[in-house]
């Protein structure tokens, strides 16, 4: 049991890793840096937010939210057509990323 253990804490351990890398790309692949900037931490503009450091779960819930179209308020309009590119994976993986970045 406790090599089971040990194996799943590993491979979770190596998944958030992994996941963290390809967020990294995916934030670039998906062209979020066009308006947030590099890692999140310089948008072009002052309504554009930074979005390094901030939670997880609510960068994933904000993206899900523009997607869907139940967020239409602010910017969120013109975020809306870039969301349709990116999968909920994907979205979960540029949330845990972005969380990261300091």
């Amino acid at each position: 049991m406790k090599i089971f253990m040990l194996a799943l804490t590993v491979t979770l351990s190596f998944t958030a890793t992994a996941n963290a890398a390809d967020g990294k790309a995916l934030y670039t692949q998906k062209l979020c840096t066009t308006c947030h900037g590099a890692e999140g931490k310089a948008p072009i503009a002052p309504m554009y937010p930074k979005l390094n450091g901030q939670n997880a779960t609510y960068l994933l819930n904000q993206m899900k939210d523009i997607k869907s179209g139940k967020r239409n308020n602010g910017m969120s309009m013109t975020m809306k057509p870039m969301m349709a590119a990116v999968s909920e994976s994907d979205m979960t993986a540029i949330a845990d990323y972005l969380a990261k970045v300091k």
